[in-house]
């Protein structure tokens, strides 16, 4: 029997013992775990800090039905149930979004959150056995460590083939330049070489880290771990990169640098990926995928091509299944997944649709697939937290619809460049009708005048009586209401 197969018998042995291990205490309290994530600046820690924000402090959810219907009488945070995972810091992340008006630190590392709530039910029978409760485990984890799933049905060959063949695209060949002279200089036959192991992956890190910065906005970039390493910096199972391997060549001669790069690759999905995938992502009952189009857009048409192919990737490690009770004891499914546009506060909210056209376009073959395995699938446009307003301004005796807010530090717009006090109103512009035209080669929204800033958290509003309102949001209500409503039903 192949070791793989092996492998993927003893991890669903691994699940089903898990979930039946988790059993007990879903009896007594019933628990949902909904997992958060969105490639880098997606909007991840915001969103989270949102949602627990607004439920705890009453905020204005009306498309939430059961808080628009005052069924929730209480959500308060809890300890989590995994003691060896990071506590997610709601508080910090609180304090920064309304004290210093500044955006939380991205998403570095798994992290967790328990929040109880306690609420009516909607049906007359149910509520005559009294109140109900949920523990809602939100699970935090960097989108880059999805993509690293799909490396578990890769061997290192075909990962080499397809990690150099994207770095010799046309949209990346110039930021693999070193990378690709040195991987030109190795014979992956010669004698196994650890400088030159080590040369060859901090180069390859060094073109990752290239792709994804702003001007490029370039998503496809596994192995996750390279950018953001943590305490496995410098460690062998990180030091490996892509060598320029035949289609049809023979396993790698014992000794050399061929199969150093072949045992590193396989120790990472081993003891980085594999580890991931069993304690975390193969847990979860509901999914919200955060995608920053509007990023993607800014960079054009290849990084949106880009993005698709990274979303395809991810959606190929999902679990996605219909839910049922005697089902999910022995293996558990995501049974709902949301795939959210954020940063919507971005764009006028005539432009809203436009932008779910796009990320429809962006998810499709993902989407298709889940919803033909039974998980429910939507997509929308939301801002977790909302940083501008919306006005109307005259422009050659034109009235243009805009929106207000205050730009980050060192934004620039038409040679200008904000300090990050003062307030400007701007007309960003307009997507197109027709979500293909931005994905054409030679696209370029920024020629028809079309550009995304990005601002600063809001000033909290306050009641007549002086009370501080929760954060502001577009259509947060409506994403609880998919990922977590009928729970509370």
């Amino acid at each position: 029997m192949p070791r793989s197969l092996i492998s993927r018998l003893a991890d669903e042995a691994r699940y089903a013992f898990d979930n039946i291990s988790g059993l007990a205490g879903d009896l007594a309290v019933p628990s949902l775990r909904l997992g958060v994530t969105g490639l880098a600046r997606s909007g991840k820690t915001v969103f989270i800090t949102a949602l627990v924000h607004n439920l705890m402090h009453g905020g204005r959810l009306p498309l939430f039905s059961a808080a628009a219907s005052g069924r929730i009488a209480e959500a308060r945070l809890e300890p989590q149930p995994d003691d060896a995972v990071p506590r997610f810091d709601v508080e910090s992340h609180v304090a920064a979004l309304t004290g210093e008006r500044v955006w939380p630190h991205s998403t570095r590392q798994v992290s967790e959150l328990r929040l109880t709530i306690d609420y009516e039910s909607a049906s007359f029978l149910s509520r005559n056995f009294g109140r109900g409760r949920l523990h809602l485990d939100i699970v935090d984890y960097p989108g880059e460590w999805l993509l690293d799933l799909p490396l578990l049905a890769k061997d290192y060959a075909t990962f080499s083939r397809e990690a150099v063949k994207a770095a010799r695209s046309e949209a990346r060949s110039h930021l693999a330049n070193a990378y690709l002279a040195t991987l030109a200089a190795c014979d992956p036959k010669a004698e196994a070489d650890e400088a030159a192991a080590r040369r060859l992956a901090a180069e390859f890190t060094a073109y990752l880290a290239a792709c994804r910065a702003d001007e490029h906005a370039l998503s496809m970039l596994p192995p996750g771990r390279f950018l953001m390493p943590g305490d496995l910096d410098g460690s062998p199972a990180l030091t490996f990169a892509p060598l320029d391997m035949e289609d049809d060549a023979p396993p790698p001669r014992p000794g050399s640098l061929a199969a150093m790069m072949e045992r590193r690759y396989e120790a990472y999905k081993a003891h980085v990926v594999r580890p991931f995938f069993r304690e975390h992502f193969a847990r979860l009952d509901r999914q919200i995928v955060l995608v920053d189009a509007l990023h993607a857009l800014n960079a054009g048409p290849a990084a949106l091509a880009d993005l698709e192919t990274a979303l395809a990737e991810i959606l190929t490690a999902f679990r996605p299944g219909r839910a049922s009770w005697l089902f999910s004891i022995l293996n558990r499914r995501i049974d709902r997944i949301l795939f959210a546009a954020t940063k919507a506060d971005h764009l006028h909210h005539e432009d809203h649709d436009r932008l779910e056209a796009i990320l429809e376009r962006l998810v499709r073959r993902g989407a298709e697939q889940a919803s033909f395995r039974g998980a429910e699938v939507d997509v929308m446009a939301l801002a977790a937290v909302r940083a501008t307003r919306e006005a109307t301004v005259l422009h050659d005796g034109q009235s243009l619809p805009a929106i207000l807010g205050t730009p980050l530090a060192g934004e620039s717009v038409d040679g200008e460049t904000y300090d990050g006090k003062a307030e400007i109103a701007m007309f960003p512009g307009d997507l197109p009708d027709d979500p293909e035209a931005v994905f054409r080669p030679g696209a370029d929204l920024g020629k028809a005048g079309v550009r995304f800033l990005r601002f600063r958290p809001p000033k909290l509003e306050r009641t007549a009586e002086g009370v501080t309102l929760s954060l502001p949001h577009i259509r947060l209500d409506r994403a609880l209401d998919f990922l977590i409503g009928d729970r509370l039903a």
